[in-house]
Formats: C-alpha cells, sequence, structure tokens
C-alpha cells in the first residue's frame, strides 16, 4: 500500500489537470496490451498502417509485458491544469538523460523482466535515447493520437466536471473513493492499494506539494509514480469511456420525454447524463454544432442543462430538474 500523509493545507490544494503528452505515452499500452484495453484499441487501430511507419520497435520497449508500466520521465507531472502539448514535449526534451537507466530500471526491475535489447543498447549513450524517444512520440502523437485528441479530451474534462461536482455536493472523502477502488481516503491518508509485484512504500508525506490527480482514458486502475520522491502526482481511469468510440450505442430517451420536447432535445438531455462540450455532441449525433448549440440554448435557459468552463473548454451537463426529466428513476445530485 502507498499512503500520503496530508494535512489540511495538502488537502486544500489537491488538484485536477490532465496532460497530452500522458495520454500519448499510456495510449502505447492499447498496442502492447490490446486484451487489456479493447475499446481503446478499436479506437487506435484504425491508424495501425500510420503507428507501423514510426519506430514501434521503441515505442513498444517502453511498455512492460507483465504490467504495462512506462518510466516514470516519459509522464512527468503536469504543471497547469491544462499544460500545452508543445511545452510537455520541451520539458521531455530537456529532462536530465542521467536519469533514464533508473527510471527504466524501476519499470521493469520489479516484475523479474530484461530491459528490452532496444532501451538497453540506447542507455550507452543516454542523452541520444532521450532524443530519439522524443522523436518517435512525436511522429506518433501526429500520425495516430491527434486525429482522436478532441475525443479523448472531451471525456478527461467531463470526468474533472464530475468530480468538482462530486467534491461540491459529497465532500473530499467520498470524490476520492469514486475515482478507483484502489484509492481512499482513512485517518489523514490518501492510500492507493499496491499490485502483489510492488515493494510496499513508507508513507510519503506530501510537504505542501499539493497532490495533483489526473484521469486518463489509458489507465485501469489509479496508480501512482514508481519513484518514491517524485512529487504526489496519482493517475486515475477516466469516466464515460463509452464515447471514445466511434458507434458508440446513443441512450434512448424516454418516449414521454420525445413526446414533450422533441427528439433532438430529448435525445440531448439523455446524452449529458455525462458531460460533455457541444462538438462532442454534435459529433455523437452526427449533426452540426450549431445545431446542437441552439438546442442547449433553450435547455440551458429552460434550466434544464448547466454550463462550467474548465480551461478553454465549455462543459454542458444536466441539472437536478433535468436529471430528474431525463432519467426518472436516476436520484439527483446534490449540487
Amino acid at each position: 500500500m502507498i499512503r500520503f500523509r496530508l494535512d489540511m493545507a495538502d488537502l486544500a490544494d489537491t488538484s485536477f489537470a490532465y496532460s497530452a503528452l500522458q495520454e500519448t505515452v499510456l495510449s502505447l499500452r492499447a498496442w502492447t496490451h490490446p486484451d487489456r484495453f479493447p475499446r481503446q484499441y478499436t479506437l487506435l487501430a484504425t491508424e495501425r498502417e500510420a503507428f507501423e511507419a514510426g519506430d514501434t520497435a521503441l515505442l513498444t520497449a517502453l511498455v512492460a509485458r507483465r504490467r504495462p508500466w512506462v518510466p516514470d520521465f516519459l509522464t512527468p507531472r503536469p504543471t497547469t491544469s491544462v499544460p500545452a502539448l508543445e511545452a510537455e514535449f520541451a520539458a521531455l526534451r530537456a529532462a536530465d538523460p542521467a536519469g533514464l537507466s533508473d527510471d527504466i530500471a524501476r519499470v521493469f526491475r520489479p516484475l523479474g523482466e530484461p530491459v528490452p535489447a532496444r532501451l538497453a543498447a540506447g542507455l550507452a549513450r543516454p542523452a541520444t535515447l532521450l532524443a530519439d524517444i522524443a522523436d518517435a512520440l512525436w511522429f506518433y502523437w501526429n500520425n495516430c493520437l491527434a486525429p482522436y485528441w478532441p475525443r479523448i479530451r472531451s471525456v478527461l474534462e467531463a470526468d474533472i466536471v464530475h468530480r468538482a461536482r462530486v467534491l461540491a455536493g459529497q465532500g473530499t472523502r467520498q470524490m476520492f473513493a469514486g475515482l478507483d477502488s484502489r484509492l481512499f481516503w482513512q485517518d489523514g491518508y490518501l492510500a492507493i492499494r499496491q499490485d502483489s509485484e510492488s515493494a510496499p512504500w513508507p508513507d510519503v508525506p506530501v510537504h505542501g506539494r499539493g497532490v495533483l490527480l489526473t484521469p486518463s482514458c489509458f489507465a485501469l486502475k489509479a496508480s501512482t509514480m514508481l519513484g518514491q520522491d517524485a512529487p504526489p502526482h496519482i493517475v486515475y481511469p477516466a469516466r464515460g469511456l463509452a464515447t471514445l468510440t466511434e458507434r458508440a450505442r446513443l441512450p434512448t430517451p424516454p418516449e414521454a420525454l420525445e413526446r414533450l420536447m422533441g427528439r433532438p432535445r430529448a435525445q440531448l438531455l439523455a446524452l449529458l447524463a455525462e458531460p460533455a462540450s457541444t462538438t462532442e455532441l454534435a459529433r455523437r449525433l452526427d449533426v452540426t454544432p450549431a445545431a446542437v448549440s441552439q438546442h442547449l440554448s433553450v435547455l440551458t435557459a429552460a434550466g434544464l442543462t448547466r454550463r462550467a468552463r474548465h480551461g478553454r473548454l465549455v462543459l454542458y451537463s444536466l441539472s437536478t430538474l433535468g436529471t430528474a426529466l431525463s432519467n426518472p428513476g436516476r436520484a439527483p445530485d446534490a449540487t
């Protein structure tokens, strides 16, 4: 078990962010472990030709076989709530090459796996290896992940808005518990249950560094950095992964609601069981963003939906009244 000791100031400084670089790196798990990430692999597999045009040997070497861990230097803790991709890649290229060997060893050593030959050979010239990894990831991002980034980002943004609502309505303990079954709050500690292969950690004092929580579309469960001296950073699985797939089944609104307001607006209310942007709603309904925006304006004016801004993105979600109308059997939020 890993336990982060938080005092009141540390708890107040707990925050959320998401990272395009993190998702780029963690998405490699879908290629190396498609059985564990079937939905994500289905999304990315359409780009297989582009993936194989890159340095796949190097990229897949970064992910362990038994457990899909990756080296810490590839997923640095975001410095802002929505870091710019270019800045993240610049920071990756500026990482200290001397730290690569320890970071890579921490991935494979606890599992009894040898360091892949491609990485082991590259560690003889760590600065060159770091540049090669950054180049391979940049190619991979642009040719495989970027086409799906708006969809992925929408899931991450919606997750953070949901967590904020849980925090406001139910408190910190329930917010932490809702992130993942392995994560819980107890007696001043935020704890993560570990895998059996992981060596037990001593308790980690946060000491004013704050805990950063980042959702991911490519995480199976809550995890933290492999290095025990790294700033507190917990990655957890995002909600709403069903919306990643292009042909995700649309929910069916109640028939009475369709008769009351028409199918387009009733369908929007059904989709807003999870917060979403205008662009994402338009994609799922196969209509224009302008059409969705017009309907949302009416629904918001009627008090059925509400808006929340995160960074530059505006997300819509159901109000208490909207929840009651679109799903009478669902308990409304406390907000």
